[in-house]
Parts: C-alpha cells; sequence; structure tokens
C-alpha cells in the first residue's frame, strides 16, 4: 500500500518540451513589450527634439518683431543719406546697416521679396489701399510697396503692406 501513496501524492511534472514552449511564449511576450516601449520612447525622444527646434525657432520673435521698426527707420535713413553728397557718411552708415542686417539674418530673418508689378495674393500680402491704375495691365498688381515684410524662419512676422491697382 505504501507503494501506492508514492504514485498519487507525486504531483506530475511538465515535461521539458513544454516547459521551452512556455519560456518562448515569456521570451516572445517580453521581447515584444520591449520592442513597443522602445518604439515609444524614440517616438516621445523625436517630438520633444522637434518641439525643442521649434520652440528655438521662434523664441528670438518677440525681439525681431520689436527690432522691425528700427531696420524701418534704417532703411528710411540710408535712403536719405544716399541723397547727400557725403560718400564718407554713407559708407559708414552702410558698415552699421550691413552688420545689423546681417546678425538680423543669421538669427533667421528674412525679407520677403515684393516687387512692383506683382500680383496681390492676400495670403502673402496687406493691402493698405487701392488705387485706379492707369494700365489694364496693372489690374489686381502691386504698384508700391510701403512697408517690407519679414519671415522668421518660415513665419511671417510682419505681412508687407502694399498699394493695390484697382
Amino acid at each position: 500500500m505504501a507503494t501506492k501513496n508514492k504514485k498519487s501524492t507525486k504531483t506530475k511534472t511538465p515535461s521539458l518540451k513544454d516547459q521551452v514552449k512556455s519560456l518562448n511564449e515569456n521570451l516572445n511576450e517580453e521581447k515584444d513589450k520591449f520592442l513597443r516601449l522602445f518604439a515609444e520612447f524614440e517616438n516621445f525622444r523625436k517630438r520633444t527634439a522637434k518641439e525643442r527646434l521649434d520652440l528655438f525657432k521662434t523664441a528670438s520673435s518677440e525681439l525681431m518683431t520689436a527690432l522691425l521698426p528700427i531696420t524701418d527707420d534704417m532703411d528710411r535713413a540710408l535712403n536719405e543719406f544716399k541723397k547727400s553728397e557725403n560718400d564718407d557718411l554713407i559708407k559708414g552708415f552702410e558698415l552699421i546697416y550691413n552688420k545689423f542686417h546681417d546678425i538680423l539674418k543669421s538669427n533667421g530673418l528674412s525679407v520677403i521679396e515684393v516687387k512692383i508689378g506683382d500680383v496681390f495674393d492676400s495670403e502673402k500680402h496687406e493691402a493698405i489701399t487701392q488705387i485706379k491704375a492707369t494700365d489694364k495691365k496693372m489690374i489686381g498688381k502691386i504698384v508700391d510697396v510701403v512697408e517690407t515684410g519679414y519671415l522668421l524662419g518660415e513665419k511671417i512676422l510682419r505681412y508687407p503692406k502694399v498699394v493695390v491697382a484697382n
């Protein structure tokens, strides 16, 4: 009877194949969890890097906006100096003017190029007034640029203010 008791109390242990199969399933589950966690971390890292880059690009927008009236004044002053006959005065001011504009340009500020005769685009220009066109070819086109427009990176800081022929 003692031999019968030993067999009935003995628990059935899983075979080696079952253990290997179970361990492989656990390993695959852990690999999947790891890959998902790694992909989620990579997405987080890329997103924060992009947000940081966007922040750096636009962080100086307030300062650049505050400097725009100074650039306008410098443009007007340069035009007035060019009317004078004092070449030394013109050269000296042009050095300061160019240095100032180079600093702004190196920090991402660029001029929105607008020429007289360009077609008016409400997405890119701000029409401050309309005048009667002297030539039918000029209808809907820019006849004067009153104020220069500026971009900071790809963001428009100030739209160019123009006069449009009607």
